[in-house]
């Protein structure tokens, strides 16, 4: 092994951590910031960070292992993004009543597969009118009932129940992901005996 390597992995070991931190930071500014990007703007450059981050780990790994670490660090990077969104500001709440609540039936074919899953979506009359939709995997309330929403006023990020919002399974997976791919690259190259 030359000099140069060592430093190579010790390198491939803090793109997770890096990697991480840039995109938590994009996507708190794409979900949080007064003057946010665009959509498009916000999905290219969260899809460059991935990729950027797991192409830089998997030239600085190498071997059989960066396949595997490069896959656990874009997991893990997009899991980052899913919890940022869960923890995003829905800073009001309002009171609505459902007008509708339409049931959808996913289902598989063949063994092995998902079971079928059913999404209930609530159509709602909301003060000032929005939000007006609201998709959940339970039925929230029946037709007539009341929902409390959170909401961002701005739209950046979708409505949820109120109190639903938690991200902490986002941030466990994340994290998780996140610590193997550094494993695997501080654990540096095979040798051949």
């Amino acid at each position: 092994m030359s000099e140069v390597e060592p430093k190579v992995w010790r390198l491939a070991a803090l793109v997770p951590v890096v990697a991480a931190a840039a995109v938590y930071g994009w996507a708190r500014w794409c979900y949080t910031a007064a003057s946010p990007p665009s959509a498009a703007v916000a999905l290219v450059g969260g899809a460059a960070l991935v990729a950027g981050a797991s192409v830089v780990y998997f030239v600085c790994v190498r071997g059989s292992r960066s396949l595997f670490g490069a896959l656990f660090l874009a997991l893990g990077l997009l899991l980052t993004v899913t919890a940022t969104d869960q923890a995003a500001s829905r800073a009001e709440v309002a009171a609505c009543v459902v007008r509708e609540v339409k049931e959808q039936v996913t289902s598989s074919a063949g063994e092995g597969l998902p079971a079928e899953r059913t999404i209930y979506r609530h159509l709602l009359d909301c003060p000032g009118g929005y939000p007006d939709e609201l998709t959940d995997e339970r039925r929230l309330a029946a037709r007539g009932g009341e929902v409390r929403v959170a909401y961002d006023p701005r739209h950046r990020v979708s409505p949820a129940p109120e109190g639903a919002g938690s991200s902490w399974t986002a941030v466990l997976g994340a994290v998780l992901l996140l610590v193997l791919s550094t494993l695997v690259a501080a654990a540096g190259p095979f040798r051949d005996e």
